[in-house]
């Protein structure tokens, strides 16, 4: 059973509610009641949109717990909305009310509150709500099978909810569109609309909503006789809802496995999963529910000769469908009728419960219902010996079953050990052969007539085998449906994955930043503090001061390089930042930067060298190269020795790109610190003078150096120095490029 013909079970509103979720409706219940105070007994209480939204939202609650008090709190917001002419509080009101008639089964209520509500929703332009007054609508035509009307609602309702993007009005849409699709015959539709309901609800992680359209697919695959794949579905669907302890759900997935259980025979079984499914719809009065599966369990015993309690199991079913006006629950009935009195060879009452399900059938237009009709009554009629028309209604029969196959555009699997149900149905064939052959010589002793019935079952027998060699070409089709749903919805949780991945990152490196601010701007800070403090109350003498100022001036140039470093790299990581790519030789940047520096070697006796040469020409952004230069200078500086020397060199590392090397002779370092670099997560040596940084600067050269769409690498050994690679585009190769692809 599809999960709207027991209320509206996930996507939507539902006739029964979890203990969890009663418990938590009862808390909401409680809190509105509670805020809305005296205003709803008082009838002298001001009025004010405030208190009817409240009202309004009260009802809503209700709905699930106790339909009756819906009914009464959306009339009361009805009655306050126009003494005030407050046109949306009617409105939701009208709303209120057609969803609790619709369950209810009072129709002509429903229609007339729903549309008021449609067109004051239009009125007011409230898409959003417009949106689900339509769903409303469209699941009213539904319960009582105008699939036409339905559909038409459905379709309007997603044309809404694309345009305002309202994902999980989307996927509710596409879910009731699934249903109406199904309930016609259309599988390939349906299977379409329930995997996209489903990847929507997988995305917004709606668990119930994903439970709904897992049983609604297993549905699809039960009519095509897929059972294991079938049962699959149902299972999944069942797992989420136990966990969640949504009742509704779990009766719904109750009755699904049993009828399973029924179609492949195992009638004890599916048995007692009708009762589990019974009694929690009946505690729920669900009549919809408790239709089908009324039918369900009067099938199961006429399966297994047990004809009186099958009547009575049959009379349920069909008084709470004609009660409640369930047409489509009522042909089902009259179906299940035709086929008890078949099992009982009363070929008479089959005959007739078989006619008036093929009319109501006709008039649905559900393909499905026609089809388990036709096959009814072409039983009935060759019981009744009637063969003529048997044989006519087993045609009608085998035509719909081929346009079910044709629209569905797939085909059912192979079924459960075919070569023996292949045997068995030849040799059923055989004595229905030999039983008809026998009545028709008693009946008519002409030769043509027998020889005519030959002919007519050798080509029923062809048309099997055709259909069969179809399905089993196009058995396929159905699982590559699956596979490419399936896949989809593994690559948006690589996805989620992935950006969950990258915004820890960034967490992290936000959290290092932080520290690096709170430590290194502290520190030259509190020494220029206390200097001055010192100053003041004359602690030191002026030639002191002046002796300390060069110390706190390069803490100071210090603390200035790293501060423009990382608000450049800062700025670099905005969306609107603009990377100023320009064509320059490398030879102006690198000479600049080894000129500021050569002071800064001298004094530790270190020996820094340019050999840059001056026709290399490179496309890039200027600036950021200044910044990783000088980043690599200042490192190799800060871990050389006295007599050590520092070497800028660059050349063509190909047509494409050239590469530059800063190299020194220092103190190197281990492999395992080597595999550490460029990480977020660095811990920065102190200096052969026992220079202090932040370990941050690395990770901005890397990311500046993928911006300008090069690449940054380093090689190491203890105790021999180290040496800082890295490359940039060619300029001229750019040019050829961009002209290659304007051409």
């Amino acid at each position: 059973m599809l999960t709207a013909l027991k209320g509206f079970a996930t996507h939507g509103y539902s006739t029964g509610v979890s203990n969890a979720a009663y418990n938590l409706a009862n808390y909401r219940v409680d809190s509105l009641k509670t805020l809305l105070g005296s205003s709803l007994t008082n009838k002298d209480a001001p009025i004010d949109t405030l208190t009817i939204n409240r009202v309004n939202k009260l009802s809503a609650e209700f709905i699930d717990i106790n339909p009756d008090s819906a009914l009464y709190y959306g009339k009361l917001a009805i009655d306050k909305s126009i003494v005030i002419k407050y046109n949306r509080g009617i409105a939701d009101g009208m709303l209120q009310l057609g969803k609790v008639y619709s369950l209810k089964g009072d129709y002509d209520k429903a229609q007339k509150n729903l549309y008021g509500a449609k067109l004051l929703y239009i009125k007011i332009m409230d898409d959003r709500s417009l949106a689900s007054c339509y769903i409303a609508i469209g699941r009213m035509y539904y319960r009582i099978s105008n699939y036409n009307l339905a559909s038409y609602y459905f379709k309007q309702a997603l044309a809404i909810n694309k345009t305002i993007r309202n994902d999980a009005g989307i996927a509710d849409t596409y879910h009731n569109m699934g249903m109406v699709a199904d309930g016609v015959g259309k599988s390939t539709s349906a299977l379409d609309n329930y995997f996209q309901s489903l990847s929507l609800d997988l995305k917004l992680h709606d668990k119930l909503s994903s439970a709904s359209n897992y049983n609604d697919i297993g549905e699809v695959m039960k009519a095509m006789d897929i059972y294991p794949k079938s049962m699959e579905y149902y299972k999944h669907a069942l797992k989420i809802w136990e966990a969640s302890k949504n009742i509704q759900g779990i009766s719904t997935a109750y009755q699904n496995i049993g009828e399973v259980w029924m179609l492949e025979k195992n009638y004890d079984q599916a048995i007692i999963y009708f009762i589990k499914s019974l009694k929690l719809t009946l505690e729920q009065d669900d009549k919809d529910g408790l239709s089908g599966l009324y039918n369900d369990l009067g099938l199961c015993y006429a399966n297994k000769k047990q004809f009186g309690a099958s009547l009575d199991y049959m009379a349920k079913s069909l008084k709470m469908a004609t009660d409640y006006k369930l047409d489509a629950d009522r042909t089902v009935a009259y179906n299940g009728y035709a086929t008890v009195y078949n099992l009982q060879k009363n070929y008479k009452n089959a005959y007739s419960y078989a006619s008036l399900a093929k009319k109501e059938a006709d008039k649905l237009g559900n393909m499905a219902l026609r089809s388990t009709a036709a096959l009814q009554l072409s039983s009935a009629l060759g019981g009744l010996q009637r063969y003529q028309e048997a044989y006519a209604m087993r045609k009608n029969y085998e035509d719909l079953k081929d346009s079910l196959k044709s629209d569905e555009n797939v085909q059912k699997l192979i079924t459960y050990n075919l070569e023996s149900n292949f045997e068995e149905k030849q040799r059923l064939l055989a004595e229905e052969h030999q039983h008809k052959d026998d009545q028709y010589q008693q009946k008519i002793q002409r030769q043509g007539l027998l020889s005519v019935i030959f002919f007519i079952i050798i080509l029923g027998m062809i048309a099997v085998l055709i259909v069969y060699y179809k399905a089993k070409r196009k058995q396929q089709k159905i699982n590559v449906i699956l596979e490419e749903r399936n896949n989809e919805v593994m690559e948006q949780k690589s996805n989620l994955n992935s950006q969950a991945d990258k915004l820890n990152d960034l967490n992290n490196l936000k959290d290092r930043l932080i520290s690096v601010l709170a430590h290194d701007l502290r520190a030259p800070l509190s020494t220029l503090r206390g200097l001055f403090g010192l100053l003041e109350d004359d602690s030191i003498t002026h030639e002191q001061f002046l002796s300390m100022i060069p110390q706190a001036l390069k803490k100071l140039e210090y603390t200035s390089d790293f501060l423009d470093t990382l608000l450049f790299w800062i700025n670099s990581q905005m969306d609107n930042f603009n990377s100023s790519t320009k064509s320059f030789t490398i030879k102006e940047i690198a000479s600049f930067e080894v000129q500021n520096y050569q002071e800064q070697a001298a004094e530790k006796g270190i020996r820094l060298i340019d050999n840059v040469p001056d026709e290399l020409t490179v496309a890039a952004d200027p600036n950021s190269i200044r910044i990783v230069i000088r980043n690599l200078i200042t490192n190799a500086i800060k871990f050389s020795k006295q007599d050590d020397t520092i070497n800028v060199t660059a050349q063509y590392q190909d047509d494409k790109n050239i590469i530059l090397s800063i190299k020194d002779t220092g103190v190197g370092m281990s492999e395992k610190q080597l595999n550490k670099l460029f990480k977020s997560k660095v811990d920065s040596g102190t200096g052969t003078n026992n220079e202090s940084g932040t370990g941050m600067g690395l990770l901005f050269c890397k990311d500046l150096i993928e911006k300008c769409n090069g690449k940054i690498w380093a090689e190491s050994e203890q105790g021999s120095g180290t040496e800082f690679f890295f490359t940039l585009p060619v300029a001229g190769g750019v040019k050829e490029e961009e002209a290659a692809l304007m051409s």
